[in-house]
């Protein structure tokens, strides 16, 4: 291999098998994809060492991919549920899955989490890093928090949150803007925390060339964690989050300048009215990297519907420039999500991915909804089950209320538009 990165590969006009695979999947042509990987407006998250990763693209032009956060807690630290919600996010088509594990030694699952996915595997290595130390936060070391960082990579990563951005500078602008929610990203929060009591700058932010190599060996996509994005809609584009999408801006240039593929972290929650502004706003300062939003969440009053308000957000964003969405189940704000929260933010996730492509023109997302219209229109009940979304809900609902008629269904009966047009149209009296 003559090549470090995917972005270093692009570079230098070769195409790699990564590319190939993403070029297939999307329908796009492999030159102009190597083209965007070069530029960075496309990441392809492919660690050397995930031998399973089935590789996608993220970026300009392709399918709106949407991710999974799953991960053991304190209070929920079993592993077999998680690895449950592992298949289960994969057989759901979910495109990348992150591992948000914070409590103990979380190796053995991360470990069997990149063994079994073929989808991208992200972390946050701070959240590891009080665990696998097994000490104080404050006690940690930036060269121990680098080898947290490294050790994921090891174990085949192939994207990791790091919240570099939330520098000093960062720090004092937060001071002086006093939010109502604060600080709600808990990377951000552990690294404020982490920079006020050792009176330090931030050690991602003070060593980021030292992670820019490890990053770069390994082929990890460094995902540059929004520290500041808000917390309620009250929050939203204040000078917080404006100061450190200018930092990260800065940084992926210096990424960039190392061959680092690089992806940008977004809000969070924000009003319906501000989510087009910031997505400009973004793909500006940031030089049109990749961005990654959670949410956002378009209003703060709906805890149990949070999957519905992340769907409306997240929708509008991807239909304005975001290329990747972070899933949120009804469980946010509430507590670990089981195996149908983690459903039930899927398929919200993918509905609102799906309806953004629709508006970008992405190759093949159109045709989609066309196919399920050709079904519908000729009442062909298993067409439209194997082109559902979520074929086992369709099949269920419809075998839960049978009709009289087969061509029709309980809510219309033989007052079904679509039969009865059928019918007069092809000269046969409906009724």
């Amino acid at each position: 291999m003559d090549y470090m990165t995917q972005m270093d590969a692009a570079r230098r006009g070769i195409i790699t098998d990564e590319m190939e695979a993403v070029a297939r999947k999307e329908l796009v042509d492999v030159e102009k994809l190597r083209k965007l990987v070069a530029e960075g407006k496309v990441v392809i998250p492919a660690n050397k060492n995930h031998i399973s990763l089935e590789p996608c693209g993220i970026g300009e032009g392709l399918k709106t991919k949407i991710n999974v956060n799953l991960g053991v807690s304190k209070d929920c630290c079993n592993i077999e549920a998680e690895l449950e919600k592992v298949r289960c996010a994969i057989k759901l088509k979910a495109d990348a899955i992150m591992d948000l594990s914070c409590y103990g030694k979380t190796e053995e699952f991360r470990r069997r989490l990149v063994e079994i996915s073929p989808a991208a595997i992200g972390t946050v290595p701070v959240y590891d890093a009080v665990g696998f130390y097994d000490k104080e936060l404050e006690k940690i070391t930036a060269e121990e928090f680098l080898g947290v960082v490294e050790k994921h990579a090891l174990d085949g990563v192939d994207f990791m949150t790091v919240h570099a951005g939330i520098n000093r500078e960062t720090a004092a602008r937060f001071r002086k803007n006093p939010r109502l929610t604060n600080i709600v990203s808990r990377g951000g929060a552990l690294l404020f925390t982490w920079m006020e009591l050792n009176n330090r700058e931030n050690p991602f932010y003070e060593y980021y060339d030292e992670l820019l190599n490890l990053c770069r060996k390994y082929d990890v996509t460094i995902s540059l964690g929004d520290a500041c994005r808000p917390g309620s809609i009250k929050d939203a584009t204040d000078a917080s989050q404006i100061q450190e999408l200018i930092i990260l801006g800065e940084l992926t240039k210096r990424a960039w300048e190392k061959g680092v593929q690089v992806m940008i972290e977004g809000p969070g929650h924000m009003a319906l009215n501000e989510i087009v502004p910031n997505m400009i706003i973004e793909k500006k300062l940031c030089h049109g990297a990749p961005f990654y939003v959670l949410g956002p969440l378009v209003t703060d009053i709906a805890p149990g519907y949070d999957h519905i308000t992340s769907a409306i957000g997240g929708a509008i964003a991807a239909a304005n420039g975001a290329d990747f969405l972070c899933y949120v189940t009804p469980a946010e704000h509430l507590r670990l999500p089981n195996l149908e929260d983690m459903k039930e933010g899927i398929i919200a996730s993918r509905i609102a991915a799906h309806a953004a492509d629709i508006a970008k023109g992405v190759p093949g997302a159109r045709q989609w909804d066309d196919k399920m219209s050709e079904a519908r229109r000729n009442l062909d009940w298993p067409g439209m089950f194997e082109l559902a979304l979520d074929p086992e809900k369709a099949v269920r609902y419809r075998d839960e209320s049978r009709p009289e008629n087969e061509d029709t269904c309980t809510m219309c009966g033989k007052m079904c538009a679509v039969r009865n047009m059928n019918k007069v149209l092809n000269g046969v009296s409906p009724l």
